[in-house]
């Protein structure tokens, strides 16, 4: 597959996650307040979960996947390490779609204005729909599989993502439907950003194989 073709799958599939997640967004506002049936077992059953542990993991994924951690080290911090790695092609990917991911999530948290679950356990801001936590922790996960296309790092890019998507909802910050949205929304902005960079990219990747070959 040639790099303007890719970048087209990239697109097409990266737009239809934002137009289902924004389906299920309307969706989650035409019912008004009423969760889904799945969304009320499901928080019901986390709760029944209860433990010191449990609540130290979640607590501990709630900083690390939101705040100034997420939104800045995680981001800056990677670009950085990208750019050591002589891609800064890579790094820039890597900014706009984190960058892209938050905002699309702000923008749909302000459009729906989904009501949290009454017994949330933290703080968190304006909109329960979808999750920012866990969109971020998607884009996260699909970025680095573009960027390292290893089995091992969409295994634990997945794991990272549910882990993610089961804390939100063990804290009763988030329905599990959220999670569901938040994902989506967040592999969505990834995949556009990535058909934007493809390109370039991949000529990155190109010069850097074929130094490597030669200093082979």
């Amino acid at each position: 597959m040639n790099d303007r073709r890719t970048a087209l799958v990239f697109l097409a599939i990266g737009v239809g996650l934002i137009a289902v997640a924004c389906g299920l967004g309307w969706w989650i506002f035409a019912r008004g307040e009423e969760p889904f049936a799945i969304d009320v077992w499901w928080n019901a059953l986390v709760a029944d979960w209860y433990a010191p542990v449990l609540t130290g993991f979640a607590r501990f994924m709630d900083w690390v996947g939101g705040g100034w951690f997420a939104v800045l080290a995680v981001p800056l911090g990677g670009a950085v390490a990208l750019v050591l790695l002589r891609r800064p092609w890579a790094a820039a990917y890597f900014l706009a779609a984190e960058a892209a991911s938050a905002g699309a999530v702000q923008v749909l948290k302000h459009l729906f204005g989904r009501v949290r679950p009454e017994d949330i356990i933290v703080l968190s801001d304006y909109g329960s729909y979808p999750s920012g936590h866990v969109a971020n922790a998607t884009t996260l996960a699909v970025a680095a599989f573009i960027l390292f296309p290893r089995a091992w790092v969409a295994i634990v890019g997945a794991v990272w993502v549910v882990l993610m998507a089961f804390s939100r909802t063990y804290l009763h910050a988030h329905w599990l439907s959220d999670t569901v949205g938040g994902a989506m929304v967040g592999a969505g902005a990834a995949l556009i950003v990535a058909a934007a960079f493809a390109v370039p990219m991949a000529r990155e990747n190109a010069r850097a194989s074929e130094k490597t070959a030669s200093l082979g």
